[in-house]
């Protein structure tokens, strides 16, 4: 019986059974991590963000501004004008004003003054056979106006007389019985609401009166005089 001597293979070595596989270390699969969960997420957020927020940046529509100083009375053509991309708050403000994707009407004139730079209120705009307009400044009760109230806005005038007080149609005040006063008359300016002191507790509204109303603003002038001024506008 021959004797055994060292083993001379070399994946044998001492103190390890030849029999033994060699020990693994577990590893989770990465598509389980929730941290890529979490990460696939915010990108994903991020994306829609930035595409709403480019998206809005493009939500405008071109309106027309006046290049220079424009009086009234003067003929409107489209050099005398400059596009502007602006953002509205809604589609009802966009209407007040001139569309620049719009052709402007013959013979436009325009039936009030307009600065450099400022964007021409479709009311501004009337043509070679509208007359000109009475500016009247109105003071109203923030509570009397309508809510749409803009620059463009078409209102009729009501005046409600004070108590004592002869009303415009000869009707005793006591009766506390509105007049209508002006009708289909545009709103030519609406200055803001509220002061460096807080909200006031009137306004005033400039609308322009044209010639078929103006041959009763004698009386007419009397009688927002002597009242409470409501202002009505359709919608």
């Amino acid at each position: 019986m021959s004797a055994r001597g060292p083993s001379t293979d070399p994946h044998v070595t001492r103190g390890t059974s030849p029999g033994s596989p060699p020990a693994q270390r577990a590893h989770r699969s990465r598509w389980k991590d929730p941290r890529l969960a979490v990460g696939i997420a915010l990108v994903a957020v991020c994306a829609l963000l930035g595409a709403r927020f480019l998206g809005g940046a493009d939500d405008t529509v071109g309106v027309w501004a006046a290049r220079g100083a424009l009086e009234s009375g003067q003929g409107v053509a489209a050099s005398d004008l400059v596009r502007r991309q602006v953002g509205f708050g809604d589609q009802s403000d966009a209407d007040a004003y001139l569309s620049a994707d719009a052709a402007l009407p013959d013979g436009a004139t325009l039936s009030r003054a307009v600065g450099p730079g400022e964007l021409v209120p479709r009311a501004a705009l009337g043509d070679s056979g509208t007359g000109p307009l009475t500016e009247v400044p109105l003071s109203v009760e923030t509570e009397a106006v309508p809510s749409n109230l803009r620059v463009g806005t078409v209102v009729d005038v009501w005046v409600t007389p004070d108590a004592g007080v002869t009303a415009a149609d000869g009707s005793d005040g006591t009766a506390r019985r509105s007049v209508l006063v002006f009708d289909d008359v545009a709103v030519l300016s609406v200055p803001r609401t509220s002061t460096s002191l807080g909200p006031t507790a009137t306004r005033q509204v400039i609308i322009g009166v044209d010639e078929d109303q103006q041959g009763r603003l004698p009386t007419s002038l009397a009688a927002l005089a002597a009242g409470t001024v409501v202002l009505t506008a359709q919608r």
